[in-house]
């Protein structure tokens, strides 16, 4: 609970000079090896600087269902048989380079689950990743400068303070005495891989332009990033077994320089790059991990490893360090990203989607002048890595795929989000100096101490480590003074023995006099000697001055011409970089363009061809149609035409009836005249039986042998039937059947006959509602399809169905005599369709 009622005012930040080189940030991609050789591959290399994604089967990129190629390029790509001493060559190694040369840097690796992450930055034995690299590479530099362990020492407040030699000695025996000794690992316990293992000797490497008169010290501090909460993974938890305590979270804080770090967190300072590594594997068991189908121990977190480089120069003489804080360099860090997955992949995407909103409005900042507050508070990760954006230093990522179709669309994201990055600037680290004092002071102070010694050997005979002759030597092994306690006034012996104890003391007297006359006079030649040198010296820098001065005019006049070199080429590359801007926003217009002019002949082009095929599919309908309609209107006309003729006929018939009944009843008393055999008449339609049929009636007989007038079928003419009787159908033996001439008898029909004919007729029997059995004879036409098949277009139904009547006997006789006669007379002449009334016996 805090009590204050205001808040103190924020310091505000150190003043720095303006720097406007700008780097982007460099982005390197790494493709994984396929894990088996029959595995569809979506990427290729297709340069050292580019790729290609293919989009793999079945999987469609636009919203016309095409196919599409598209090209990534970046800072470098490496392939499948890149070793990772070469990569760490390209990405790695510079930034340590600058590390050891007090300039900030960030480096993290970025990809989905099984990309390689961890292979690159960690490695295997005999293959080490770029940690294990750097931290070799950093000692192989600064390992003969280090400071004594203690000397340098961490704050609370992201500081470096700096203790004397008798504070860091304590601090040393304190803490050595508080150790306590590790356990051996059983034999069920795997050991941690030592450095050693992860690289080979031939492999070393070091830095050049080592500050030889600083001293050094590593501090290495090692977190996660585990659901927007930070963790000290080199803090030592309680090792209860049954209430284990569970860690606490830190916070993030920023320091007076404006700089963010993680409070509380555990910094181990390390002297060598073994110490370094088991440090960091240390951390590593700790880490959240899963089981998941594609790793068996995926990160659940983001994991940062920092390194801090701590630096310090020498006083004047070159033999202690100076005790100001404030020349102690700042850090730089490695770090490292993951995705995860399951429960924690909300927390683990959400981080990387805001790093990527960052990094698109960094980029929209940079690019459209515009000033958009940069949403770093949002993530833990992005907070973090603040400074590296909005200050100085090195930002570099490598981008590890997996080219396996499975993975293209996470792939096709990480792609994009790469693409993206590379716009963005960072600004570039400027070269301060730690002193102004002069180079060369550690070496030129251990040099006149070996000269020192060497003339005080020739002299004043032999000399130790640290220059003092035998001379000092003497002094201190002079011989002690026996005991003088008399304690018997006869004792003859205490007394001689002292006399002589000071006598050999007088002796070693006067020797240490003659040895010091003699070392003060070797000292006082040196030191004229010295003085002589030293006025040589003098005019030899009095010359080297004037020729300095000589240079120094030379040079000013050649830095007034670099700088207007330089704004010359500052303003060329203005200009290239508004040229390459426009150039770009005109090759963007035209494949925009490109792309809809594509889509619209695309478009264009399928009109046309559903044009063309509804041209074609029309012309065969109105060709169908106009040769159905004129079968149909033949068929009618011929219709209409046969049925006018049978009606006239029918009038002159009953008018004839009509016209002998007339005459017949005129004549009186003469008998019903007998009927004729021959000639029956037809009767009229309300004297017809109900066994009659529903067509049109027959035409009665005349004298003449031969009518003119008949009603013949259309299926009796040139046209040729098929004639469909299922085996199923049953003879009723009735008088009246349909008899087609030109017709194929099938009981089941098929194509071949049906294109031998234009005709079809099925006689198809069931039972009607009053019991007996009903016949219907369905026809129709038969037609071409277009795909050179057979179709059949019923037309007409007739039914034949017979019935039984109560009429009486006399008229039953009499009217089946005239229907027996009519039968005889035109059984030849009917046709077996009966046209499309029907006909009912």
């Amino acid at each position: 609970w805090s009590f204050r009622k205001y808040k103190t005012p924020r310091r505000p930040p150190p003043k720095k000079a303006p720097n406007n080189q700008k780097d982007p940030v460099g982005v390197y991609l790494r493709v994984r090896p396929l894990s088996a050789e029959d595995e569809e591959c979506c990427i290729e290399v297709i340069s050292s600087s580019t790729i290609q994604l293919h989009t793999p089967e079945g999987f469609k990129v636009n919203r016309n269902g095409e196919y599409k190629e598209m090209q990534y390029s970046f800072k470098k790509v490496f392939g499948v048989s890149v070793s990772q001493m070469e990569l760490f060559e390209y990405v790695a190694k510079p930034l340590v380079d600058d590390l050891i040369h007090g300039k900030n840097g960030l480096l993290f690796t970025y990809g989905v689950t099984g990309s390689g992450k961890t292979f690159t930055m960690t490695g295997s034995p005999g293959q080490g990743g770029l940690l294990p690299r750097s931290l070799d590479m950093i000692f192989n530099s600064v390992g003969p400068f280090q400071a004594k362990k203690y000397v340098f020492k961490t704050d609370d407040k992201n500081g470096i303070e700096i203790q004397c030699e008798v504070d860091a000695l304590l601090e040393r025996q304190r803490r050595e005495n508080n150790l306590f000794v590790p356990k051996t690992p059983s034999s069920r316990q795997k050991a941690d891989p030592e450095i050693s293992d992860m690289l080979k000797p031939e492999e070393a490497c070091k830095a050049d332009c080592v500050d030889e008169d600083s001293s050094y010290s590593v501090f290495v501090s090692y977190i996660e990033i585990y659901n927007n909460y930070i963790y000290d993974l080199l803090e030592d938890t309680s090792e209860d077994a049954i209430k284990p305590k569970p860690p606490q979270s830190k916070i993030l804080r920023e320091d007076q320089n404006h700089n963010m770090y993680v409070a509380g967190c555990m910094e181990v300072e390390v002297k060598s790059a073994e110490e370094a590594f088991q440090v960091f594997w240390k951390g590593q068991k700790k880490r959240k991990v899963a089981n998941t189908r594609l790793n068996t121990e995926s990160s659940r977190s983001h994991s940062v490893f920092i390194i801090k480089l701590a630096q310090a120069p020498l006083d004047a003489d070159g033999d202690n360090i100076l005790q100001v804080s404030q020349e102690v360099s700042a850090p730089a860090g490695l770090g490292q990203k993951a995705h995860g997955y399951v429960k924690q992949v909300c927390n683990i995407n959400q981080s990387l989607l805001n790093l990527r909103t960052c990094m698109e409005i960094l980029r929209e900042n940079q690019m459209c002048g515009t000033s958009k507050m940069v949403p770093y508070r949002d993530s833990k990760v992005t907070h973090l890595f603040k400074n590296y954006f909005d200050g100085e230093g090195k930002v570099r990522m490598v981008v590890c795929v997996n080219p396996k179709a499975d993975d293209y669309e996470e792939t096709l994201l990480v792609m994009r989000f790469a693409e993206m990055t590379q716009e963005v600037e960072v600004a570039r680290p400027v070269d301060r100096p730690i002193c102004g004092f002069t180079p060369g002071r550690r070496y030129r102070n251990q040099a006149f101490k070996v000269e020192l010694s060497r003339k005080l050997e020739e002299h004043g005979g032999p000399v130790d480590k640290d220059g003092t002759s035998v001379m000092s030597n003497m002094v201190l092994s002079l011989p002690p003074l026996p005991s003088s306690e008399l304690t018997d006034p006869n004792d003859d012996t205490t007394l001689p023995r002292l006399i002589e104890a000071l006598q050999n003391r007088q002796r070693f007297r006067q020797l240490i006099i003659k040895e010091y006359n003699k070392a003060a006079n070797t000292m006082k030649s040196m030191l004229q000697e010295l003085d002589s040198n030293l006025i040589s010296k003098d005019n030899l820098i009095h010359e080297q001055n004037g020729r300095l001065l000589e240079k120094d005019k030379v040079i000013h006049n050649n830095k007034g011409e670099i700088e207007r070199l330089e704004k010359k080429t500052k303003m060329q590359e203005h200009k290239i970089d508004i040229l390459q801007k426009t150039t770009k926003i005109y090759e963007d217009d035209k494949r925009s363009l490109q792309q809809e002019l594509e889509t619209r002949e695309h478009r264009l082009h399928r009109e046309l061809s559903e044009r063309r095929r509804m041209e074609q599919r029309m012309h065969g309908m109105v060709s169908d149609t106009q040769h159905k309609w004129e079968k149909e209107c033949e068929r009618r006309v011929n219709a209409m035409q046969l049925e006018m003729q049978n009606k006239l006929w029918v009038k002159d018939e009953k008018l004839k009836q009509l016209k002998a009944i007339v005459v017949e009843s005129k004549t009186p008393g003469h008998p019903d005249p007998p009927p004729r055999q021959t000639q029956p008449q037809r009767p009229s339609r309300e004297e017809r039986p109900p066994s009659k049929r529903s067509a049109s009636p027959s035409p009665l007989p005349t004298t003449t042998p031969v009518r003119p007038l008949h009603r013949r079928s259309r299926s009796a003419g040139g046209e040729k039937w098929v004639d469909h009787k299922p085996s199923s159908s049953l003879d009723l033996g009735t008088v009246l059947q349909p008899v087609i001439p030109n017709a194929i008898q099938v009981s089941t029909p098929n194509e071949k006959t049906l294109s031998k004919c234009d005709k079809y007729v099925l006689t198809h029997q069931e039972v009607a509602s009053d019991g007996e059995i009903q016949t219907k004879l369905i026809k129709g036409d038969v037609i071409k399809t277009r795909g050179g098949g057979q179709a059949v277009q019923f037309t007409d139904i007739e039914t034949l169905k017979q019935q039984l009547t109560t009429a009486s006997l006399i008229f039953f006789i009499f009217r089946l005599q005239c229907s027996m006669a009519l039968e005889m007379k035109a059984g030849s002449n009917m046709a077996p369709g009966y046209e499309h009334h029907g006909i009912t016996k």
